[in-house]
């Protein structure tokens, strides 16, 4: 991949995005920033935004929480990481028709580590009970794989770094929340920043390029991808018509044995009827006879 500046950057077709060092990892960014991110009109209706002509689906935040909202099915959280901008960080609340087939996940230390669940204790310590039992009556979810959240800790006053994608709610950016961790100290904080000013001047601020040489590698790979999904469907079809006509050769053999076994049964049913009046017929013919043979007596 090669980069240089750009007045006017390509902006690239999708199969090429695999390339892009921003497209499938946790971009870190400032909030100011995340409001500069755009979406051309052939993109529109994707969950995909652009810096310059970065794509970016994923971002990272580190800030502090000035305000925490409650409305309905979702808690809205806002960031200010002294970019200039905040930035609403939406959490879903769970549907409660759902909750019984959701289960919180028993890895929840990728959400929340146990230094954060110490500092959550602190904080729970410090008095506020009122408002950790109204969160506690709801229960949150991640964006995408609808993960359980606890949210407990997130008051405003705390420094955390969330994780999430990426949407826009008239006309202004906002963050849909798949995980965070709590800073602890200013060090880690810094640390944050310095790793995000790097990225933002070594990539961010470099327009995207992609050699005609990478792009036609990509545009091939694109296509066998194609193809092979193509060939896929195709044998999945093939399989369900072979199964399908397995089952209807299976149903005609059932039906043909059906009915060769119901000819049986009407015929043995035919002779047996033919045995009875016989056996009948003796029966009454030797009734006859006894009753002639008592009168000559």
């Amino acid at each position: 991949m090669a980069t240089y500046q750009d007045a006017d950057p390509v902006f690239y077709p999708a199969f090429c995005f695999k390339a892009s060092p921003t497209h499938f990892t946790w971009v870190k960014m400032a909030a100011a920033d995340v409001h500069r991110l755009q979406r051309p009109r052939n993109f529109e209706g994707q969950t995909i935004f652009f810096y310059k002509n970065h794509p970016i689906r994923f971002v990272s935040l580190v800030g502090v929480i000035v305000a925490r909202t409650e409305i309905t099915k979702r808690t809205i959280l806002t960031l200010d990481d002294s970019s200039g901008a905040t930035i609403d960080v939406c959490i879903l609340q769970s549907d409660p028709k759902e909750k019984e087939k959701t289960q919180p996940d028993s890895s929840q230390a990728s959400v929340i580590s146990k230094p954060e669940a110490d500092a959550q204790t602190s904080l729970d310590a410090s008095g506020q009970t009122d408002t950790t039992a109204q969160v506690n009556q709801t229960e949150h979810v991640s964006a995408t794989d609808r993960t359980v959240l606890d949210i407990t800790c997130l008051r405003p006053g705390t420094t955390v770094r969330v994780k999430g994608t990426l949407s826009r709610f008239r006309s202004t950016m906002q963050l849909n929340l798949e995980r965070f961790t709590l800073i602890r100290d200013t060090n880690a904080e810094m640390q944050f920043v310095d790793e995000r000013l790097q990225f933002l001047v070594e990539v961010l601020a470099v327009p995207w390029v992609i050699l005609d040489e990478e792009i036609e590698q990509l545009r091939a790979e694109a296509e066998r991808g194609d193809l092979k999904v193509i060939e896929d469907r195709e044998r999945a079809e093939r399989r369900v018509k072979r199964r399908a006509e397995r089952e209807e050769r299976d149903y005609r053999h059932i039906q043909k044995r059906y009915e060769r076994e119901e000819r049986k049964r009407a015929k043995e049913a035919v002779v047996c009827k033919e045995d009875g009046v016989n056996v009948m017929r003796d029966i009454r013919r030797k009734r006859i006879l006894a009753a002639d043979d008592d009168e000559n007596e």
